[in-house]
């Protein structure tokens, strides 16, 4: 019997196409940890399309940490934090995030993604007014779907159309300006400064997703509110654990009374399992790594500047990147998916950014940097992708 409703998702074809060009380029099985060189089919490939800016989740004391959590809690908690879900160490690793990010209190989701849903949607009112940046990430607006106030996209980091949206609500009314801290497939950083101007302007409140700028920017890889010195002008700050923090999960930070009613009404938090145990102490130990190693954090630095000048040199188009994420601008899906194919057989593995996560003309392959790679790998990686480049003409 056919259904309309499976005749529908039959209907899409696209990724049958792309493979049977022979150039599709997601799930791909990787037989190790996520370490600068990684084993896929039995080949060893150098990896350059990570999150794990401070290369955490393959280290060796996350993993005892990880173990012990489960020697003495077991492998889940069976439940969502609200009910039977909270263990004594989820209490201590909010109290260290706390206090890292310079806020009142701190609770944990199961997911980054269910942060800022639960987030967004618990404080998108009936009559309140959402700001959020056009590249922001999909469980942003994923969250703002789901809220009952009206939602308003400005254009990236553009404070001058931000302004002329903020002056269509009442003043009086509940407003929130949501905006990540690093874009995550651009690089560039939020201009924080002028966005807590214009919301103490027109009494809005922020919210800062620094899922991709723990450990990379900040006093001690404190984040962008950190970075800007305006810890104290921003209302929420929400991190995830899958990045530099080598584990999964994500938390938000807030004030006592705004964390009050999160707590009691987010929906993603009180009707999610919580956390596992092994998570947790994985987290609690990448923080207690990531504040008393400085010197990764400065190495991510020094090969960061070191890509930077190399692909301004070699005529790349990396766009307004102020962060280890490079999106080496291609502006045709199918030759950055064919770069992405040939890279592979080279040994780098890069991810490609395609329609419809941005427009034709916005096509990148994004290239990001672990703390532990070595300059010799970067430059490795570096001439591969440029000789690919220059054979695709998408550079001379």
């Amino acid at each position: 019997m056919n259904h309309p409703l499976l005749e529908r998702c039959g209907q899409y074809t696209l990724p049958q196409e792309v493979k049977a060009k022979g150039i599709y380029p997601y799930y791909r099985p990787i037989e190790s940890g996520q370490d600068p060189v990684v084993d896929m089919k039995g080949k060893k490939v150098l990896m350059f399309g990570s999150n794990s800016y401070l290369g955490l989740s393959d280290d060796p004391r996350l993993k005892e940490a990880a173990i012990e959590a489960i020697k003495k809690y077991g492998t889940s908690c069976s439940g969502s934090r609200f009910l039977n879900g909270t263990l004594d160490i989820h209490l201590e690793l909010e109290e260290k995030l706390a206090k890292l990010v310079g806020k009142d209190e701190a609770v944990t989701y199961s997911t980054g993604f269910q942060t800022n849903l639960g987030v967004v949607s618990c404080l998108s009112f009936r009559d309140s007014f959402i700001y959020l940046d056009a590249l922001d990430h999909a469980c942003i607006i994923d969250g703002a779907r789901l809220g009952f106030g009206k939602t308003f996209k400005f254009a990236h980091n553009d404070m001058r159309n931000l302004e002329q949206k903020l002056r269509l609500a009442p003043r009086r009314a509940p407003k929130l300006i949501v905006v990540d801290g690093i874009f995550s497939m651009e690089g560039d950083i939020a201009p924080l400064p002028e966005i807590c101007a214009l919301a103490e302007k027109y009494r809005a409140a922020v919210m800062l997703d620094d899922a991709h700028a723990f450990g990379v920017i900040g006093e001690g890889g404190r984040g962008t509110a950190s970075h800007f010195g305006l810890t104290d002008k921003v209302d929420l700050i929400m991190g995830t654990f899958s990045k530099s923090f080598g584990s999964l999960g994500g938390f938000i930070a807030t004030d006592k009374t705004t964390m009050n009613y999160l707590k009691h009404n987010s929906r993603s938090l009180i009707f999610s399992a919580s956390m596992p145990p092994a998570n947790v102490a994985a987290v609690s130990k990448a923080i207690d790594i990531m504040t008393s190693e400085p010197e990764r954090i400065q190495h991510l630095w020094d090969l960061t500047n070191h890509a930077h000048d190399e692909f301004i040199r070699r005529g790349f188009d990396i766009g307004h990147t102020q962060s280890p994420i490079f999106p080496l601008f291609v502006r045709d899906t199918e030759k950055a998916l064919t770069a992405v194919k040939l890279a592979l057989d080279e040994g780098v593995f890069i991810t490609p950014v395609i329609p419809p996560a941005v427009p034709q003309d916005s096509v990148i392959i994004r290239f990001a940097l672990m703390a532990t790679h070595t300059m010799e790998q970067l430059d490795e990686a570096i001439d591969i992708i440029t000789r690919i480049f220059k054979q695709l003409e998408i550079i001379k």
